[in-house]
């Protein structure tokens, strides 16, 4: 115990395991319910599979982060996610320029001759039920890896050893979690690492997680989905637009796709200075337990 209750290492323990408990029981119910499904491990991105991992992934740190609510007399959107601030306008304008981050930094490929659309790689209503599942998806992955290794995490830890040390361990943590892609490449887990710092910035300025978990689906939409281009390895399933990559890796990224470009630290940087000189206070400010009423 600590002047401020029990110390931030023992509640990441009890947080860890709680959700292992939570993904035992969900197993369990999985594997019950519906025999033969697997849930995460694939190495083709379609919006089930996503909804799968990436929900499930969201639904357990969740789960374990009302255990730690409970424990600790919090509210939940304490660790992040405030359900006032849902979808709200942060979210949206995260969203927005994260796509245009990475149109940026497509754009920047287009330039040396890297990058080229060819044409579209769906038709009819595929374009429009592909659209709304793949908005579902990439909302997921944004809730799903924010809450992971920005929510919880970083508030308890930070109120041990402090924010950007935090954010740099999770971070770290973040682009080692990557590594088992098929087609990551150490260039992109570096990328990786860049982009949870950078989510870590919206998070210090903004106080909460909604404008990072907009940029990432924002950002991920329109690489996986809307230029059909590899997500850290891994090639999508009804993208919108067929395009092609030539070049040296250093351009194109190569097997890990834009990502690993140099165009993308490039874009990332762009985004982070922008922001930074938009939103200038400092309003992440996890504080002592509070008594509820």
């Amino acid at each position: 115990m600590g002047p401020n209750g029990i110390r931030a290492v023992w509640r990441v323990l009890i947080f860890g395991v709680a959700a292992t408990v939570f993904s035992y029981l969900l197993a369990v119910a999985v594997r019950f319910l519906f025999p033969g499904t697997t849930i995460g491990g694939f190495t083709i991105l379609t919006p089930r599979a996503i909804y799968f991992s990436h929900g499930t992934l969201f639904l357990l740190t969740s789960c374990a982060a009302l255990v730690m609510a409970k424990i600790e007399r919090r509210k939940y959107g304490d660790y992040g996610l405030p359900v006032k601030s849902a979808f709200g306008k942060d979210f949206w304008v995260g969203t927005a320029i994260g796509f245009l981050a990475i149109s940026g930094a497509l754009l920047g490929i287009f330039a040396f001759h890297g990058f080229r659309v060819t044409g579209l790689a769906i038709h009819g209503n595929t374009i429009l039920s592909a659209t709304i599942a793949w908005c579902i998806a990439m909302v997921l992955v944004g809730l799903g890896e924010e809450f992971a290794y920005r929510g919880y995490l970083q508030f308890t830890l930070t109120t041990g050893i402090g924010f950007w040390p935090s954010a740099i361990l999770l971070s770290a943590l973040f682009g080692f979690a990557h590594g088992s892609n098929p087609g990551e490449t150490k260039l992109g887990q570096l990328s990786v690492v860049i982009f949870g710092l950078l989510f870590c910035l919206f998070l210090r300025r903004t106080g909460n997680l909604w404008w990072a978990v907009g940029f990432h689906a924002g950002w991920d939409w329109g690489q996986t989905f809307f230029y059909g281009v590899r997500d850290s390895g891994i090639p999508a399933y009804h993208y919108l637009l067929d395009s092609t990559f030539t070049g040296p890796q250093w351009l194109t990224g190569g097997s890990v796709g834009p990502e690993a470009s140099i165009f993308t630290p490039i874009a990332l940087g762009a985004v982070a200075i922008l922001f930074s000189c938009v939103y200038r206070e400092r309003r992440y400010q996890p504080g002592t337990p509070r008594p509820r009423s």
